[in-house]
């Protein structure tokens, strides 16, 4: 676990990413396409996940539909145009699943003070939160596609501590992304660098007296 800028104080608020901590992908189907085109794993989602195509999405400027025509655009001349829009398609559709044991701790801490889900997201992101069966998860969503701005910029942080009601400096930042924790604690977070549930219980435990 890796705290960031911690002050010692007791936290009030927790705001927390949504993938890659709560809900994760499985890009098997992609991965096989990858391989059968001859591709090197990564391929697609390196073209998809490019500020310049990823961006406009998460913002809310444009769907998915045109996000797999601009990874489409990316891959052509690498595989064919049909093979592109297979691949595309196969990220764009990628099943996901929420990891349990997150779920239940946040359904815990959210007892006992605010939770807020802070993400770069799509504008699906409200049918795919209840797809999963946590609509009612946090107590606020901050999706990036609905304010119209993405982490690490400062300004989502003080939208959702601003949903929390609480001080920034006195909100706990969870995120998989090191360059967005640094942005969480450079405002006065408590950040904390996830990569496994254990480091969220560890820190969630300080709140809860475990």
């Amino acid at each position: 676990m890796t705290l960031i800028n911690t002050s010692g104080r007791p936290f009030d608020a927790v705001l927390c990413d949504l993938d890659n901590v709560i809900r994760f992908y499985d890009l098997t189907r992609l991965a096989r396409l990858e391989q059968l085109a001859g591709l090197a794993d990564g391929t697609t989602t390196g073209v998809a996940y490019a500020p310049e195509t990823d961006l406009p999405l998460l913002l809310g400027k444009i769907g998915k539909e045109e996000w797999v025509e601009t990874i489409v655009r990316g891959l052509v001349g690498e595989v064919s145009e049909p093979q592109a829009r297979e691949l595309g398609t196969a990220l764009a559709e990628a099943p996901f699943r929420a990891d349990g044991e997150v779920v239940t701790m946040l359904r815990r801490i959210r007892q006992h003070m605010p939770l807020v889900l802070v993400t770069n997201a799509t504008l699906e992101l409200e049918s795919d939160l209840a797809s999963l069966g946590l609509s009612d998860l946090a107590h606020h969503v901050v999706s990036s596609a609905r304010v119209g701005v993405a982490k690490p910029d400062r300004e989502i942080y003080e939208i959702a501590a601003g949903r929390a009601q609480i001080a920034v400096e006195r909100c706990l930042f969870v995120d998989d992304r090191l360059e967005n924790v640094e942005a969480a604690a450079a405002l006065g977070m408590t950040g904390v660098h996830y990569r496994e549930p254990e480091d969220l219980r560890k820190v969630l435990a300080l709140a809860l007296g475990d």
